[in-house]
């Protein structure tokens, strides 16, 4: 194999090796509640049994041996010879972080990883030799043990079609070893289809041009020979069909008709086989001698009939094969930009036509748009992730963080199958995690306390994800302590956060922990107090065009609401103009578009405000924010939108319309721009600033709060 090819099948290895982590993190805490799912133990199986093939295979030795140590122990848990504890839990738990560090080590050449691997063992060792067989409830197993555990009295025999991928030898596999393992689970017979080997001229040595045919009799069951394959499942055609059971009680073994083989196995059609009998003549040489099966395929079925005269024949339909591929990120953002480009080229194009009056033109261009807006759909639809595995990374969070801190803490997820642009998902992860934290240090209790105050020892933790429109909303509740306002409050006056005088509506006291250096721990932790956190949440929530809140009741709970865009990539806009330059304000925010009377305007306590509909509604000039000077329309509007429960207005010339978005992020010199969150290309080919509206809600907010504190001095 080609340098180049190694390293693409360990990098290979390496993505598919985290992902495998992090399945077999998830399945260890499923375990821990259920400790007799024997589903579940045969995925933690699987997991590592994977990891050890391939990375011996593609040379990360010291992973491959240390995984076999810890395959070994779980090998005695399938077969209910040792019980699934804490302890064995807690290790393997260890065991799963010290193989992703030694991943991330390029194979855990290391001391640090050597002297980690080397106590781990030990002590599975120790388990492993100390252990009982796990205790079976009123003499019987359960009934998910019944199912996998295999019968000597019961022999099943299996058609097996193994069909590997023609590159399958790049990622340094050899299918002899596959088909020798498979040998060693019973009476094998194996047929090579050569079929499609060309002349020795065109042969490639690179390319694997056979597949195989074989019948098996075994006393294991399906699970077994998956096992055997489990390593290139994703680079071969596998099916498996069970075609006989047979127990010691079967006394008649019963043939199966050659011809019934040929016409299941699809390698004749019954039309032609009927034709063929007509003639009277053997009939594997009748239907060779008219060509209509080759000698290959025709021994393969003579094979399968010979030893399934051994046993009883039953079929069942095949297992439908998996229809997924695995993408590299950067391929998909690479064609979320070009789909973008595409639907930029499509609106000027739209609007270079509509100036022609050409029916035929605009009927091309309106098919155009119906193709490209599908394509944007279909593409944005491929970057779409269920947050769900987001949400299962906090179940080890959560339960290591509680242990350490002396509580009990359920965690509940809900809506996991809620989908969010990939990009979302990676820089949602951070916030989550000192959400997380700050609800299992500030906001559950110590068991003793919550036992006092007549709550039940267990707190909870609910993280739930939901669609609302084009957002998704994400609330994380906890049934703990909840916040006191008051001493929120006297924090935020101890620290010069805000004069002591202030009057604070209680949403606006809640939202002042978001701002830097704010905290309530009263010591420094490994876990909080030192200030840094929550604010941290908020910039990592605004860098995603989201919104966060706080809703608390003291000592019932917290509840932490997060909305989110879908994409970050393309939005639905309301196009505005002010002094002939055009911005673009996200349609999800605005409520409706009024004509700006000047007679219903007048400056109140937080400056100009308009009596819509007998609602006092603040508004920003567009004009004034960005200070241009021009002359005023005769009749200006303002787009009223509604950010953080906050009702505001912006001042324009004129509303153009809605628009279809492409974000065009801002140079270094322009992000911190208050009010921008980024630019597009319009039809014409001009540029349109992005509105960051909750930036121009907050700074109005700020502006009320000043001028309240101002006044009180």
């Amino acid at each position: 194999m080609s340098g180049d090819h190694l390293m693409q099948a360990r990098n290979a290895y390496l993505e598919e090796a985290q992902e495998l982590l992090s399945d077999l993190e998830e399945s260890l805490l499923e375990l821990e509640a259920s400790p007799e799912d024997q589903e579940l133990i045969n995925r933690v199986f699987r997991s590592m049994h994977t990891i050890k093939g391939s990375g011996a295979m593609f040379g990360f030795d010291d992973i491959a041996m240390f995984t076999h140590e810890l395959e070994t122990v779980f090998d005695q848990v399938r077969n209910a010879e040792l019980p699934v504890t804490s302890e064995l839990l807690d290790l393997t738990l260890q065991s799963r972080d010290l193989i992703l560090e030694m991943l991330l080590q390029d194979g855990g050449d290391s001391t640090i990883s050597r002297t980690k691997s080397e106590q781990i063992v030990t002590e599975l060792r120790k388990i492993g030799s100390g252990g009982a067989p796990a205790p079976v409830p009123d003499g019987a197993q359960s009934a998910s043990a019944v199912q996998v555990t295999p019968h000597d009295d019961v022999t099943t025999v299996f058609r097996i079609c193994f069909k590997p991928n023609a590159r399958i030898f790049l990622s340094g596999t050899n299918p002899f070893s596959l088909l020798e393992e498979l040998s060693d689970l019973g009476n094998c017979r194996i047929v090579a289809r050569t079929d499609a080997v060309p002349g020795l001229e065109e042969l490639d040595p690179l390319v694997c041009y056979t597949w195989w045919d074989m019948i098996l009799a075994t006393v294991r069951g399906e699970e077994a020979i998956r096992d055997v394959f489990i390593f290139v499942e994703d680079d071969c055609e596998l099916i498996i069909q069970k075609i006989e059971t047979i127990t010691q009680e079967d006394a008649v073994v019963v043939g199966r008709k050659l011809g019934e083989i040929l016409v299941e196995r699809g390698d004749v059609s019954a039309q032609d086989l009927q034709g063929v009998l007509k003639q009277q003549r053997p009939l594997g040489e009748l239907l060779t001698t008219a060509g209509l099966v080759s000698p290959q395929g025709l021994e393969s079925a003579l094979t399968e009939q010979d030893l399934v005269r051994e046993v009883r024949s039953s079929r069942v339909e095949p297992k439908e094969a998996v229809t997924s591929i695995r993408v590299e990120a950067s391929k998909l953002d690479k064609l979320g930009d070009l789909v973008g480009e595409l639907v930029i080229v499509q609106a000027r194009l739209s609007q270079l036509v509509s100036s022609h009056h050409d029916p035929e033109l605009i009927s091309l261009a309106e098919e155009l748009e119906r193709l490209s807006d599908e394509l944007r759909d279909n593409t944005l639809g491929i970057r779409m992730l269920p947050i769900g595995s987001t949400f299962n990374k906090f179940l080890r969070l959560v339960r290591d963080l509680s242990r350490d801190l002396g509580k009990e803490i359920d965690l509940v997820t809900q809506g996991g199958e809620t989908e969010l642009d990939k990009n979302v998902i990676e820089k949602l992860n951070d916030p989550l995690v000192h959400l997380m934290r700050n609800c299992i240090d500030h906001g559950i209790e110590l068991p003793d306390v919550r036992q006092a105050n007549g709550k039940p020892r267990l707190g909870r933790i609910v993280l739930s994800a939901e669609h609302s429109g084009g957002e998704v909303l994400i609330r994380i509740f906890d049934d703990g302590a909840g916040i006191d306002p008051a001493r929120v409050q006297a924090k935020a006056v101890a620290k010069g956060l805000i004069t002591p005088d202030a009057v604070l509506s209680q949403e606006e006291i809640l939202q002042l922990v978001f701002l830097p250096g704010f905290s309530t721990a009263e010591q420094v932790s490994s876990v909080s107090g030192r200030g840094v956190g929550m604010d941290v949440v908020k910039r990592g929530i605004d860098s995603l065009r989201g919104v966060i809140k706080l809703e608390s009741t003291p000592d019932k709970g917290t509840t932490v609401l997060i909305k989110l865009p879908l994409t970050l990539a393309i939005i639905d806009g309301l196009q505005v103009e002010v002094e002939r330059q055009q911005y673009v304000i996200p349609l999800s925010a605005v409520e409706e578009c009024v004509e700006l009377d000047r007679f219903r305007t007048n400056f109140g306590e937080n400056g100009e405000m308009i009596n819509l509909r007998g609602e006092a509604v603040p508004f920003i000039r567009l004009r004034n924010w960005f200070t241009l000077n021009g002359t005023l329309p005769t009749i200006e509007q303002i787009v009223i939108v509604n950010v953080l429960e906050q009702r505001i207005g912006l001042v324009v010339d004129k509303v153009i319309g809605q628009h279809q978005t492409v974000i065009k992020s801002l140079g270094r010199v322009y992000r911190e721009l208050e009010g921008i969150s980024g630019a597009t290309i319009n039809g014409d080919g001009s540029m349109a600033l992005i509105l960051d509206v909750q930036a121009m809600v907050r700074a109005v907010m700020r502006h009320a709060l000043k001028s309240e504190m101002y006044a009180a001095n």
